[in-house]
């Protein structure tokens, strides 16, 4: 997914996880430092912070609950995660799809673009992902050069990313000319999510992240390319970068789910980049992004807090040493 909202810039740099529900005080303020021991993996589904309660559906979601979803008229969510902390979180909250997404190359490596990422980072960051999913469907993302040599390879990439990442189903970009793609990879038992309209991938042939269906031949082919991927075998399709009544025309047109980011209200599901959606990013965040909290502000104040207690002596305290 493009998090630039059809701009170009700066790379973006994540700031790390461990503050995530730390409270920031002041260098005087008395606190423990230590980390308590973690619990059980299967108390982690339920419980995840004081305040904080998990939300209950699906003992698991998978592609047969979304597609019961689509037919209820019952909208659902996905996150970008990268690592065990922050899926081990968005899993306890009820986020029902964590998609390894290629974007790991601009917020967790600092790129300009997706198009660098291995399938080997992808694998890594799968295994992590998939640790800590209770509930949640783990999609992987197929980076740029894994699934464009031919039908073949496609399926040998996609089965490595299910094999040896974990993943429960995979996530490529384009529509009509990778139908022949998908479907030889559905006919190896891996289920995939489609991806059309603006694709980070073809950045180059786009001439950059543009919004895509704003002319009339352009919405015909982005309307053509969601059904191919149906018709291929998808069993959803992410909707990226294009008007919101296209979006909702192709979502009232599929029998499979859709996910939008920058298609407007009115598909099955949205996703968002956590590192928006969480305030971790230093780059202005597109448009149709919403930040839900500002923990990068957080992590830097915790860092502050830290540095004048080392400075100032006050840190580690007594009850931070070992008698």
């Amino acid at each position: 997914m493009d998090r630039d909202g059809g701009e170009t810039g700066p790379s973006v740099h994540p700031m790390g996880v461990a503050f995530l529900f730390a409270e920031v005080r002041s260098p005087g303020a008395e606190r423990p430092m230590s980390t308590a021991p973690r619990p059980p993996r299967q108390a982690m589904a339920g419980s995840c912070s004081p305040g904080f309660e998990a939300v209950s559906r699906e003992h698991r979601v998978t592609v047969r609950s979304l597609a019961a979803r689509k037919r209820r008229a019952e909208r659902f969510s996905m996150l970008t995660a990268y690592d065990y902390p922050f899926a081990r979180v968005f899993d306890a909250a009820g986020i029902d799809v964590l998609l390894v997404g290629d974007s790991l190359g601009n917020v967790v490596q600092g790129l300009e673009t997706t198009l660098p990422v291995t399938l080997d980072e992808i694998v890594y960051h799968t295994r992590m992902v998939v640790r800590a999913a209770q509930r949640a469907l783990v999609v992987a993302d197929m980076p740029f050069g894994t699934y464009h040599v031919s039908r073949e390879d496609a399926v040998r990439n996609a089965v490595r990313l299910v094999k040896d990442g974990g993943a429960h189903a995979v996530k490529l970009e384009g529509g009509a000319r990778r139908a022949e793609v998908i479907a030889a990879i559905v006919a190896a038992e891996v289920p995939v999510m489609g991806h059309v309209g603006l694709t980070p991938q073809s950045i180059h042939s786009m001439g950059g992240y543009r919004v895509q269906g704003r002319t009339d031949a352009g919405r015909a082919q982005v309307l053509a390319d969601a059904q191919a991927v149906q018709e291929a075998g998808a069993f959803a399709v992410v909707l990226e970068g294009m008007p919101a009544d296209l979006g909702s025309e192709i979502t009232k047109s599929l029998a499979i789910p859709t996910v939008g980011i920058g298609a407007g209200a009115n598909c099955d599901g949205q996703v968002l980049v956590m590192h928006d959606m969480l305030g971790l990013s230093d780059a202005t965040t597109p448009s149709f992004v919403k930040q839900y909290a500002s923990l990068g502000l957080l992590a830097g104040q915790a860092a502050r807090a830290f540095a004048d207690e080392v400075a100032d002596g006050k840190f580690p305290g007594p009850e931070h040493s070992y008698r």
